[in-house]
């Protein structure tokens, strides 16, 4: 047994973690046990008083019951991915802001809804046909426009994922790449100007190049998000699953927690960066069915600070 002055933030659980106790209430009953009764602690830790520690003896004997929160088979949902060839609809919403360090700020915001639908599976793939449609800005632009247009005049795209739904790569369908000489004509007599060709010829260049549109493709937040690695293992609560960031332009480890409801027959899994860098802030939250493991609705949230500005992506998702 050791004595342990409680210092300002502490709790059961992060002293449990030094000790490594697997449970954290035991800190609590070990210390009633032990204690004189002016010391007893009846709800939570008081600084500067003093607490009475378990052995590594007795520590092993406890998580020996394993009964800790964290092995609950809840907290460890296997989510498996088995979507049926239905028309999967979903809206979809996001904001971005930015806001100085004087406290200017601006936000755009738009939504739109798009449609998923399983074409195959075979050879340990999904094949899957993704189109937007209905969107909505704030702040409506020529240029916001052409940039909606020219994507919807390539859908439907094509995405491949694994068994686990995560994706392998984007794709344009054959006969849209056959057809789009005439596509690029209809959107110069939409925008007949000299900057949307510009705009246009661009993007006939990435249309003609597959490995550039898979690689602009997955970069799109929508896309990253809702086919990540969300059902993957876990253990002791956690699973850890990686994602790219391009103002960091590196790859950040994600830790996720889950429970199972099952009330709902759902999953809630919960995400936050484990990057100790300050200047990235990501989070996310996803209810999942644990029927077929289709995301249900989904929240993330990536914050960064560059030029002392703090910039802001929020992408909020629900089936409908």
């Amino acid at each position: 047994m050791t004595v342990h002055f409680i210092l300002h933030g502490e709790t059961f659980q992060s002293i449990a973690d030094q000790i490594n106790l697997e449970n954290p209430l035991y800190i609590k009953e070990f210390h009633n046990q032990h204690c004189a009764r002016e010391d007893f602690i009846y709800e939570d830790l008081v600084p500067r008083k003093k607490l009475l520690l378990p052995d590594v003896f007795t520590v092993h004997r406890l998580n020996a019951k394993n009964d800790a929160p964290f092995k609950d088979p809840d907290r460890n949902p296997k989510i498996s991915f088995n979507p049926d060839f239905s028309v999967y609809n979903y809206k979809v919403f996001i904001t971005e802001s930015s806001v100085d360090s004087l406290g200017n700020s601006k936000e755009t915001s738009f939504s739109y809804q798009f449609s998923l639908k399983l074409i195959q599976t075979e050879f340990d793939v999904h094949t899957f046909h993704l189109s937007k449609n209905n969107f909505s800005t704030i702040n409506d632009t020529k240029m916001g426009n052409l940039a909606v247009k020219c994507m919807q005049s390539v859908e439907p795209i094509e995405i491949l994922t694994n068994l686990k739904g995560e994706i392998i790569s984007v794709n344009l369908l054959p006969e849209i790449i056959d057809k789009f000489h005439k596509i690029k004509e209809n959107l110069l007599d939409l925008f007949p100007d000299k900057y949307a060709k510009i705009y246009i010829d661009e993007f006939e260049y990435v249309v003609r190049n597959q490995d550039l549109f898979d690689k602009k493709m997955k970069q799109d937040w929508l896309l990253k998000t809702f086919f990540s690695a969300i059902r993957g293992e876990f253990k002791n609560g956690k699973s850890y699953l990686k994602i790219f960031l391009e103002n960091k332009d590196s790859v950040v480890e994600i830790e996720q927690s889950g429970i199972l409801i099952r009330e709902n027959d759902e999953v809630i899994l919960t995400q936050s960066t484990q990057s100790e860098n300050k200047d990235i802030d990501f989070s996310a939250n996803y209810i999942v069915s644990h029927q077929n493991g289709m995301i249900k609705s989904m929240d993330v949230k990536n914050s960064y600070s560059q030029y002392d500005i703090l910039y802001t992506t929020q992408i909020k998702l629900e089936k409908v």
